[in-house]
């Protein structure tokens, strides 16, 4: 069974910056898309940023310009890097891997606070 490994987050202050890492375990399918959600207490799971095999990347407004979102194909891995944190930013974060078989699996959330 395919298990995600996220690691990286942690408290911070306002302004500053983290990067949270997500491994994938192999798979016998290849991996498509590779994703960064987060949910807010009291708020929906929303999506922060998502990558494609290719390296096609998009983001969700509210990170543009302070998030960038990587990945490592050879290691299965993705990657955010978090600069200019805002305590809007404060959330618990997950890890989606989608799989060629149509599979998907979902990381275990760390938690991001932002605060002075």
């Amino acid at each position: 069974q395919v298990q995600l490994v996220e690691s990286g987050g942690g408290l911070v202050q306002p302004g500053g910056s983290l990067r949270l890492s997500c491994a994938a375990s192999r798979s016998f399918f290849s991996i498509n898309a590779m994703g960064w959600y987060r949910q807010a207490p009291g708020k929906e799971r929303e999506l922060v940023a998502a990558i494609t095999s290719g390296g096609n990347t998009n983001y969700v407004d509210s990170v543009k310009g302070r998030f960038t979102i990587s990945r490592d194909n050879a290691k299965n891995t993705v990657y955010l890097q978090m600069n200019s944190l805002k305590p809007e930013d404060t959330a618990v974060y997950y890890c989606k891997v989608d799989y060629s078989s149509g599979y998907y699996v979902w990381g275990q959330g760390t938690l991001v606070t932002v605060s002075s």
